[in-house]
């Protein structure tokens, strides 16, 4: 790649804090194979360290913003395995984010404005929910080309609740506590039955549980496409609801969303922003807890955020290994990515259904009846490869399948 140029007239000023942060790289490689487009690709403008070559280019001025160039900021997952490995520490997620933002100007929209607006697409999804359109809109969906955005927003489909609806679970007189279950935006139609599941458990353990009153977003879905405003709105609103529930403990199932509720809401707050698995498994009324065997092998699939963001993995394990008989297989190869990582599979089908077939491929080998994740977005789209499989494989996140088998607690 050449990314030297005469410098380029009328740019905006350069951003001094971008270049700061790619003079972090020391352009060792070592990220190169842990970046899930540069082993699709195997060239250098599809790697980390390529990327950060360009986006200084790009706020240097000596690189045109060309069609080709942008195309390798897009194609990026900004699933952050680079930056987990990064021995110098760069803080790649904020290089990116701040490319993005600056090239928001250059770049026609790829999407309609409700499938980039988080509030709007949930009240799209809670409509299809209460019409249950997942049981007909996929068929319809095939009728489009596999790369069609229509086939793809069609495929899409809120899950159907648990089939065996949870019982209610009378809390004790003295609670142990009251906790906040962040459900998000999109995870209120699309994962809805893990959120009922979240609530069992931590009834069942003697908690309360309080909710905010309207959808909230934590902003994830804006900030890593560059639309920081946006993210900052959300983020600020967010913040305003969580607190006003007088709950100091956010608990978070869905890994998307566990960073910027962490680093955007809660930060500067009494907010404690806590992974609901880990949350859990540390609680000591866990071990009173009993479940009912389930003679099943169940491929775990562990999401670049749960690996690179959240940074808990073994309570998953942990609390899965509760089930007797329940054989827990790890997918091989983490945390590379599945290709999910928000709106990317609608808006780049080419790389993200790549991705999505080699991870399906390592989970049909094992010949699983459940397939477990624990993002909304990763369980989409590991869903809908399925159904273009015709595999009857559920996906369903980790909690879900516990809630199940929770032997019915004094109710």
């Amino acid at each position: 790649m050449n990314f030297m140029a005469v410098p380029l007239p009328d740019l905006p000023p350069v951003d001094t804090a971008l270049l700061a942060l790619t003079d972090q790289c020391v352009m060792c490689g070592l990220c190169l194979p842990h970046c899930p487009t540069y082993r699709l690709e195997s060239t250098e403008a599809e790697s980390p360290r390529g990327r950060i070559a360009l986006a200084r280019a790009l706020a240097m001025g000596t690189q045109d913003p060309t069609p080709l160039a942008l195309e390798h900021i897009d194609h990026c997952l900004g699933c952050l395995s680079c930056q987990k490995v990064c021995p110098s520490l760069v803080n790649y997620d904020e290089i990116l984010v701040r490319t993005r933002a600056a090239l928001i100007p250059q770049q026609p929209a790829r999407l309609p404005r409700w499938l980039r607006d988080p509030r709007r697409l949930t009240t799209f999804a809670r409509l299809g929910a209460a019409l249950r359109t997942g049981r007909w809109l996929p068929r319809l969906g095939r009728l489009f080309p596999q790369a069609s955005l229509w086939r793809r927003i069609l495929e899409t489909q809120p899950d159907l609740p648990l089939a065996n609806p949870l019982p209610s679970v009378k809390l004790p007189m003295q609670i142990r506590g009251r906790v906040v279950l962040f459900r998000g935006c999109v995870a209120r139609a699309y994962d809805a039955d893990t959120q009922n599941a979240s609530r069992y458990l931590l009834q069942a353990l003697g908690y309360a549980v309080v909710d905010t009153p309207s959808i909230q977003c934590c902003g994830a879905l804006s900030r890593h496409v560059g639309e920081i405003e946006r993210a900052k709105a959300d983020a600020d609103s967010t913040r305003e609801a969580l607190l006003a529930t007088g709950a100091e403990i956010v608990l978070v199932s869905a890994s998307g969303c566990f960073g910027d509720l962490r680093e955007q809401v809660g930060s500067g707050t009494a907010l404690r922003v806590v992974d609901i698995h880990a949350f859990i498994a540390a609680d000591p009324g866990f071990s009173r807890l009993r479940f009912k065997p389930l003679a099943l092998r169940a491929a775990l699939h562990l999401p670049c955020t749960q690996v690179n963001v959240v940074g808990e993995v073994e309570s998953i394990r942990a609390l899965l290994s509760r089930i007797p008989q329940l054989n827990l297989l790890t997918l091989p190869e983490q945390p590379r990515c599945c290709g999910a990582a928000g709106r990317y599979f609608l808006e780049q089908p080419d790389f993200a259904d790549r991705l999505r077939d080699e991870k399906l491929d390592q989970a049909q080998v094992l010949t699983p009846d459940v397939l477990l994740t624990t993002n909304i977005g990763c369980r989409i789209h590991l869903g809908n490869g399925l159904r273009d499989r015709a595999a009857s494989i559920p996906v369903l996140h980790p909690l879900a399948l516990l809630a199940q088998q929770l032997e019915n607690p004094a109710s």
